[in-house]
C-alpha cells in the first residue's frame, strides 16, 4: 500500500514513523516532509509543486 501524508511538523513525523513499522506500507509520500521523515525507511519527502510525481 501507497501513502500520501501532507504535512511537515513533529506530527506528521511521528505518523510516518508508525505508519512505516506496518508490514503493509511499502511506500509513504510525505508532502513537504522535514528532516524527520526524511530518515525514515519507506519515506520520500515531495515538494508539493511536483504534481507529476504526486
Amino acid at each position: 500500500m501507497n501513502i500520501i501524508v501532507v504535512g511537515s511538523g513533529g506530527r506528521e513525523h511521528t505518523i510516518c514513523w508508525k505508519l512505516a513499522q506496518s508490514s503493509l506500507v511499502d511506500k509513504i509520500v510525505v508532502v513537504p516532509g522535514n528532516g524527520g521523515t526524511a530518515k525514515e525507511s519507506k519515506c520520500v519527502n515531495v515538494n508539493p509543486k511536483d504534481c507529476d510525481y504526486i
